[in-house]
Protein backbone atom coordinates (compact mmCIF):
# COMPACT_ATOMS: atom_id res chain seq x y z
CA UNK A 1 0.00 0.00 0.00
CA UNK A 2 1.50 3.43 -0.64
CA UNK A 3 2.75 5.51 1.96
CA UNK A 4 2.76 9.18 0.08
CA UNK A 5 1.32 10.45 -2.59
CA UNK A 6 3.27 9.42 -6.12
CA UNK A 7 5.27 12.02 -8.35
CA UNK A 8 5.00 12.71 -11.85
CA UNK A 9 7.94 11.95 -14.13
CA UNK A 10 7.94 15.80 -14.72
CA UNK A 11 7.67 16.46 -11.00
CA UNK A 12 10.98 19.05 -10.01
CA UNK A 13 9.25 19.78 -6.24
CA UNK A 14 12.63 17.27 -4.91
CA UNK A 15 15.23 19.42 -6.61
CA UNK A 16 16.36 20.16 -3.41
CA UNK A 17 17.55 16.93 -2.88
CA UNK A 18 19.82 16.74 -5.70
CA UNK A 19 23.21 18.09 -4.45
CA UNK A 20 22.69 14.93 -2.30
CA UNK A 21 22.76 12.68 -5.18
CA UNK A 22 25.48 14.83 -6.99
CA UNK A 23 27.70 14.16 -4.37
CA UNK A 24 27.50 10.40 -4.87
CA UNK A 25 26.50 9.56 -8.44
CA UNK A 26 28.73 9.76 -11.14
CA UNK A 27 29.10 12.96 -13.28
CA UNK A 28 27.47 11.68 -16.37
CA UNK A 29 25.31 9.25 -14.96
CA UNK A 30 20.73 9.80 -15.61
CA UNK A 31 19.93 10.54 -12.02
CA UNK A 32 21.52 13.91 -11.87
CA UNK A 33 18.32 15.95 -12.91
CA UNK A 34 15.62 17.25 -11.00
CA UNK A 35 13.43 15.07 -11.47
CA UNK A 36 14.79 11.88 -11.70
CA UNK A 37 13.61 8.78 -9.54
CA UNK A 38 16.59 8.74 -7.41
CA UNK A 39 16.33 12.53 -6.60
CA UNK A 40 12.57 11.64 -5.66
CA UNK A 41 13.77 9.05 -3.36
CA UNK A 42 16.63 10.63 -1.62
CA UNK A 43 13.28 13.61 -1.10
CA UNK A 44 11.19 10.71 0.11
CA UNK A 45 13.82 9.59 2.68
CA UNK A 46 14.30 12.60 3.74
CA UNK A 47 10.76 14.00 4.44
CA UNK A 48 9.45 10.96 5.55
CA UNK A 49 11.47 10.69 8.99
CA UNK A 50 10.25 14.23 9.56
CA UNK A 51 6.93 14.09 8.03
CA UNK A 52 4.51 13.41 10.99
CA UNK A 53 1.30 14.41 9.21
CA UNK A 54 1.82 10.31 7.04
CA UNK A 55 1.14 8.66 10.63
CA UNK A 56 0.85 9.63 14.36
CA UNK A 57 2.52 6.66 15.76
CA UNK A 58 4.37 4.83 13.39
CA UNK A 59 7.48 5.92 11.49
CA UNK A 60 6.55 5.97 7.89
CA UNK A 61 10.00 5.38 6.69
CA UNK A 62 10.15 1.80 8.94
CA UNK A 63 7.03 1.03 6.54
CA UNK A 64 8.55 1.57 3.25
CA UNK A 65 9.23 -1.70 1.23
CA UNK A 66 10.47 -0.66 -1.76
CA UNK A 67 10.10 1.96 -4.78
CA UNK A 68 8.13 1.34 -7.46
CA UNK A 69 7.46 3.20 -10.52
CA UNK A 70 3.82 3.16 -12.38
CA UNK A 71 4.59 0.51 -14.64
CA UNK A 72 5.59 -1.48 -11.79
CA UNK A 73 2.92 -0.74 -9.43
CA UNK A 74 0.15 -1.51 -11.66
CA UNK A 75 1.91 -4.76 -12.52
CA UNK A 76 2.38 -6.02 -9.33
CA UNK A 77 -1.66 -5.03 -9.14
CA UNK A 78 -2.48 -7.43 -11.71
CA UNK A 79 0.15 -10.28 -10.63
CA UNK A 80 0.20 -9.57 -6.76
CA UNK A 81 3.73 -10.19 -5.67
CA UNK A 82 5.55 -7.38 -4.91
CA UNK A 83 6.65 -4.99 -7.57
CA UNK A 84 8.90 -5.49 -10.04
CA UNK A 85 10.57 -2.96 -12.07
CA UNK A 86 12.65 -3.00 -15.43
CA UNK A 87 15.65 -1.50 -16.89
CA UNK A 88 14.05 1.06 -18.70
CA UNK A 89 12.08 2.40 -15.64
CA UNK A 90 14.97 2.21 -13.43
CA UNK A 91 17.67 4.16 -15.40
CA UNK A 92 16.77 6.90 -13.50
CA UNK A 93 16.98 5.44 -10.70
CA UNK A 94 20.62 5.02 -11.04
CA UNK A 95 20.40 1.11 -12.61
CA UNK A 96 23.12 0.08 -14.80
CA UNK A 97 21.73 -0.25 -17.83
CA UNK A 98 25.54 -1.57 -19.21
CA UNK A 99 26.30 -4.55 -16.61
CA UNK A 100 22.71 -5.17 -15.40
CA UNK A 101 22.92 -4.47 -12.14
CA UNK A 102 22.90 -1.80 -9.10
CA UNK A 103 26.12 -0.07 -9.12
CA UNK A 104 27.96 0.09 -6.03
CA UNK A 105 27.45 3.79 -5.31
CA UNK A 106 23.83 3.34 -5.36
CA UNK A 107 23.87 0.28 -3.11
CA UNK A 108 25.69 2.16 -0.48
CA UNK A 109 23.30 5.13 -0.27
CA UNK A 110 20.84 5.59 1.84
CA UNK A 111 17.87 4.53 0.06
CA UNK A 112 19.46 1.52 -1.02
CA UNK A 113 16.81 -1.07 0.77
CA UNK A 114 13.96 0.31 -1.34
CA UNK A 115 15.24 -0.61 -4.78
CA UNK A 116 13.27 -2.88 -6.63
CA UNK A 117 14.40 -5.83 -8.51
CA UNK A 118 14.63 -5.46 -11.70
CA UNK A 119 14.18 -7.36 -15.21
CA UNK A 120 14.82 -6.72 -18.75
CA UNK A 121 11.62 -5.42 -20.55
CA UNK A 122 9.01 -8.12 -21.70
CA UNK A 123 10.46 -10.71 -19.17
CA UNK A 124 7.82 -12.86 -17.68
CA UNK A 125 7.45 -11.85 -13.71
CA UNK A 126 4.21 -13.95 -12.96
CA UNK A 127 0.62 -15.11 -13.91
CA UNK A 128 -2.05 -12.83 -13.23
CA UNK A 129 -4.38 -13.46 -9.72
CA UNK A 130 -6.75 -15.70 -10.48
CA UNK A 131 -9.67 -13.94 -9.47
CA UNK A 132 -8.48 -11.28 -12.38
CA UNK A 133 -8.12 -13.86 -14.66
CA UNK A 134 -11.86 -15.62 -14.35
CA UNK A 135 -13.35 -11.67 -14.10
CA UNK A 136 -12.07 -10.68 -17.22
CA UNK A 137 -12.12 -13.69 -19.16
CA UNK A 138 -8.03 -14.05 -19.53
CA UNK A 139 -6.75 -17.63 -19.27
CA UNK A 140 -5.24 -18.29 -15.42
CA UNK A 141 -1.97 -19.18 -17.38
CA UNK A 142 -1.88 -15.57 -18.77
CA UNK A 143 1.67 -13.66 -17.56
CA UNK A 144 2.37 -10.42 -16.73
CA UNK A 145 5.47 -9.02 -17.93
CA UNK A 146 8.02 -6.28 -17.09
CA UNK A 147 7.19 -2.90 -19.08
CA UNK A 148 8.94 0.10 -20.37
CA UNK A 149 8.59 3.44 -20.53
CA UNK A 150 5.29 5.32 -22.72
CA UNK A 151 8.02 6.92 -24.50
CA UNK A 152 10.23 3.26 -25.41
CA UNK A 153 6.56 1.69 -25.76
CA UNK A 154 6.12 4.42 -28.63
CA UNK A 155 9.68 3.55 -30.50
CA UNK A 156 8.42 0.04 -30.40
CA UNK A 157 5.33 0.18 -31.99
CA UNK A 158 6.63 1.96 -34.76
CA UNK A 159 8.20 -0.79 -36.14
CA UNK A 160 12.28 1.45 -36.26
CA UNK A 161 14.57 -2.00 -36.07
CA UNK A 162 17.86 0.33 -38.43
CA UNK A 163 19.89 2.56 -36.33
CA UNK A 164 20.28 6.69 -37.86
CA UNK A 165 16.18 6.06 -37.28
CA UNK A 166 14.15 7.60 -34.95
CA UNK A 167 11.00 8.20 -33.17
CA UNK A 168 9.25 11.39 -31.61
CA UNK A 169 6.87 11.34 -29.53
CA UNK A 170 4.54 14.40 -29.73
CA UNK A 171 2.62 14.14 -26.63
CA UNK A 172 2.54 16.48 -23.40
CA UNK A 173 6.09 16.73 -23.99
CA UNK A 174 8.59 16.39 -26.78
CA UNK A 175 10.40 12.77 -26.43
CA UNK A 176 13.70 12.16 -28.91
CA UNK A 177 14.38 8.93 -29.46
CA UNK A 178 17.38 7.84 -31.48
CA UNK A 179 18.37 3.98 -32.48
CA UNK A 180 22.17 3.73 -32.29
CA UNK A 181 24.82 0.48 -32.00
CA UNK A 182 26.63 2.49 -29.27
CA UNK A 183 25.51 4.44 -25.93
CA UNK A 184 26.00 8.12 -25.61
CA UNK A 185 25.44 9.69 -21.70
CA UNK A 186 26.16 13.77 -21.74
CA UNK A 187 23.84 14.63 -18.52
CA UNK A 188 24.71 18.14 -19.07
CA UNK A 189 22.45 18.46 -22.16
CA UNK A 190 19.92 15.56 -20.83
CA UNK A 191 21.39 13.06 -23.11
CA UNK A 192 21.14 9.73 -21.90
CA UNK A 193 20.93 6.46 -23.25
CA UNK A 194 18.32 3.36 -22.83
CA UNK A 195 19.34 -0.17 -23.63
CA UNK A 196 17.40 -1.91 -26.22
CA UNK A 197 18.79 -5.66 -26.66
CA UNK A 198 22.02 -5.42 -28.04
CA UNK A 199 21.34 -2.04 -29.35
CA UNK A 200 20.69 1.41 -28.26
CA UNK A 201 18.08 4.02 -28.00
CA UNK A 202 19.97 7.84 -27.17
CA UNK A 203 17.66 10.55 -26.23
CA UNK A 204 16.27 13.21 -24.26
CA UNK A 205 12.76 14.54 -23.13
CA UNK A 206 11.85 17.83 -23.68
CA UNK A 207 9.42 20.23 -21.15
CA UNK A 208 7.58 21.07 -24.73
CA UNK A 209 5.18 19.60 -26.46
CA UNK A 210 1.18 19.39 -26.26
CA UNK A 211 0.97 20.32 -23.00
CA UNK A 212 1.58 24.07 -24.01
CA UNK A 213 -0.73 23.93 -26.67
CA UNK A 214 -3.67 22.94 -24.42
CA UNK A 215 -3.28 25.60 -22.74
CA UNK A 216 -4.11 28.10 -25.55
CA UNK A 217 -6.17 26.29 -27.92
CA UNK A 218 -8.36 22.91 -28.04
CA UNK A 219 -8.54 20.37 -30.34
CA UNK A 220 -10.64 21.34 -32.42
CA UNK A 221 -8.92 25.04 -32.41
CA UNK A 222 -5.63 23.14 -33.12
CA UNK A 223 -7.08 21.05 -36.36
CA UNK A 224 -8.89 24.17 -37.79
CA UNK A 225 -5.91 26.83 -36.99
CA UNK A 226 -3.07 24.29 -38.44
CA UNK A 227 -4.97 24.24 -41.84
CA UNK A 228 -4.91 28.22 -41.97
CA UNK A 229 -1.26 28.44 -41.65
CA UNK A 230 0.98 29.37 -44.26
CA UNK A 231 4.52 27.27 -44.08
CA UNK A 232 5.60 29.38 -47.15
CA UNK A 233 6.07 32.26 -45.16
CA UNK A 234 8.44 32.94 -42.79
CA UNK A 235 7.18 32.37 -38.90
CA UNK A 236 6.67 35.96 -37.73
CA UNK A 237 8.11 35.00 -34.27
CA UNK A 238 10.45 33.24 -32.18
CA UNK A 239 9.42 31.21 -28.98
CA UNK A 240 10.64 28.46 -26.86
CA UNK A 241 6.84 27.13 -25.81
CA UNK A 242 6.91 25.63 -22.50
CA UNK A 243 4.07 25.30 -19.52
CA UNK A 244 6.21 26.44 -16.97
CA UNK A 245 9.95 27.26 -16.17
CA UNK A 246 12.38 24.13 -16.03
CA UNK A 247 13.72 22.27 -19.29
CA UNK A 248 15.42 18.62 -19.16
CA UNK A 249 16.98 18.83 -23.17
CA UNK A 250 18.25 19.76 -25.23
CA UNK A 251 18.69 22.81 -22.33
CA UNK A 252 19.11 21.11 -19.23
CA UNK A 253 18.19 23.91 -16.86
CA UNK A 254 15.49 23.87 -14.24
CA UNK A 255 15.02 27.59 -14.49
CA UNK A 256 15.25 28.13 -17.97
CA UNK A 257 11.38 30.49 -18.55
CA UNK A 258 9.47 30.02 -21.76
CA UNK A 259 9.21 32.48 -23.91
CA UNK A 260 6.20 33.02 -25.81
CA UNK A 261 6.19 36.64 -26.64
CA UNK A 262 4.99 38.94 -28.43
CA UNK A 263 1.65 37.26 -29.37
CA UNK A 264 0.70 38.02 -32.69
CA UNK A 265 -3.03 39.54 -33.46
CA UNK A 266 -3.75 36.54 -35.80
CA UNK A 267 -4.21 33.11 -33.62
CA UNK A 268 -2.95 30.69 -36.79
CA UNK A 269 -0.02 33.17 -36.42
CA UNK A 270 0.78 32.37 -32.10
CA UNK A 271 -0.07 28.59 -33.37
CA UNK A 272 2.45 28.56 -36.46
CA UNK A 273 5.08 29.98 -33.82
CA UNK A 274 4.02 27.61 -31.12
CA UNK A 275 4.63 24.82 -33.70
CA UNK A 276 8.00 26.21 -35.33
CA UNK A 277 9.26 26.80 -31.66
CA UNK A 278 8.46 23.39 -30.91
CA UNK A 279 9.91 21.81 -33.81
CA UNK A 280 13.23 24.14 -33.16
CA UNK A 281 14.22 22.38 -30.47
CA UNK A 282 13.38 19.12 -31.65
CA UNK A 283 15.79 19.94 -34.04
CA UNK A 284 18.46 21.12 -31.61
CA UNK A 285 17.76 17.43 -29.88
CA UNK A 286 18.73 15.53 -32.72
CA UNK A 287 21.64 17.92 -33.98
CA UNK A 288 22.98 17.58 -30.37
CA UNK A 289 22.92 13.67 -30.10
CA UNK A 290 25.05 13.81 -33.48
CA UNK A 291 27.17 16.24 -32.17
CA UNK A 292 28.48 13.77 -29.50
CA UNK A 293 28.44 10.56 -32.14
CA UNK A 294 24.66 9.33 -33.00
CA UNK A 295 24.75 8.00 -35.94
CA UNK A 296 23.61 10.98 -38.53
CA UNK A 297 19.55 11.26 -38.62
CA UNK A 298 18.06 8.98 -41.59
CA UNK A 299 14.11 8.92 -40.87
CA UNK A 300 11.87 10.34 -38.56
CA UNK A 301 8.66 8.58 -37.46
CA UNK A 302 6.19 10.42 -35.25
CA UNK A 303 4.09 8.67 -32.29
CA UNK A 304 1.54 10.32 -30.01
CA UNK A 305 -1.33 12.74 -30.42
CA UNK A 306 0.95 15.15 -32.66
CA UNK A 307 1.24 12.82 -35.40
CA UNK A 308 -1.94 13.70 -36.95
CA UNK A 309 -1.13 17.08 -37.64
CA UNK A 310 0.25 17.63 -41.10
CA UNK A 311 1.23 21.17 -40.76
CA UNK A 312 3.25 20.06 -38.18
CA UNK A 313 4.70 17.52 -39.26
CA UNK A 314 5.39 20.10 -42.49
CA UNK A 315 7.15 22.55 -40.41
CA UNK A 316 9.20 19.75 -38.87
CA UNK A 317 10.39 18.37 -41.84
CA UNK A 318 12.03 21.53 -42.73
CA UNK A 319 14.02 21.94 -39.70
CA UNK A 320 15.01 18.46 -39.63
CA UNK A 321 16.25 17.99 -43.12
CA UNK A 322 15.13 14.05 -43.35
CA UNK A 323 11.71 12.61 -44.26
CA UNK A 324 8.81 12.83 -41.55
CA UNK A 325 6.07 10.72 -41.75
CA UNK A 326 3.48 9.06 -38.94
CA UNK A 327 4.87 5.81 -36.94
CA UNK A 328 3.26 2.50 -38.62
CA UNK A 329 0.87 2.33 -35.17
CA UNK A 330 1.06 5.69 -32.73
CA UNK A 331 -0.66 3.75 -29.84
CA UNK A 332 2.52 3.64 -27.02
CA UNK A 333 -0.17 0.50 -25.96
CA UNK A 334 0.51 -1.21 -29.56
CA UNK A 335 4.52 -1.04 -28.23
CA UNK A 336 3.75 -2.40 -24.83
CA UNK A 337 1.40 -5.33 -26.14
CA UNK A 338 4.63 -6.03 -29.00
CA UNK A 339 6.89 -6.29 -26.14
CA UNK A 340 4.52 -8.47 -24.22
CA UNK A 341 4.64 -11.06 -27.09
CA UNK A 342 8.33 -11.33 -28.46
CA UNK A 343 10.34 -8.82 -25.91
CA UNK A 344 13.55 -7.30 -27.28
CA UNK A 345 14.68 -10.30 -29.15
CA UNK A 346 14.68 -7.98 -33.00
CA UNK A 347 16.98 -5.50 -31.49
CA UNK A 348 20.37 -7.54 -32.40
CA UNK A 349 23.75 -6.33 -34.35
CA UNK A 350 23.13 -8.62 -36.57
CA UNK A 351 19.85 -6.84 -37.78
CA UNK A 352 22.02 -4.15 -38.58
Amino acid sequence: MPITPALLYNDARARSALPQVQAFAPPDSPVLSATSSLVKALWWQQALDIDADIDADINARSRVSQLAHQADWLAALLHGRPPVSDYHNALKLGYDVRSLAYPDWLLNSPVAAWLPDVLAPGDAIAPILPTLADQFSFPRTCQICAGTTDSIAAFLASGVSQPGEAVTSLGSTLVLKLLSLQPIDHQSFGIYSHRLGDLWLIGGASNTGGAVLQQYFTPQQLAELSQKIDISLPCPVDYYPLSAPGERFPINDPDLSPRLTPRPERDQDFLYGLLNGIAQIEAEGYGKLNSFGAPALQRVHTAGGGAKNLTWQAIRQRWLGVPVLAAAQTAAAYGTAQLAVKGLSEFRRTST
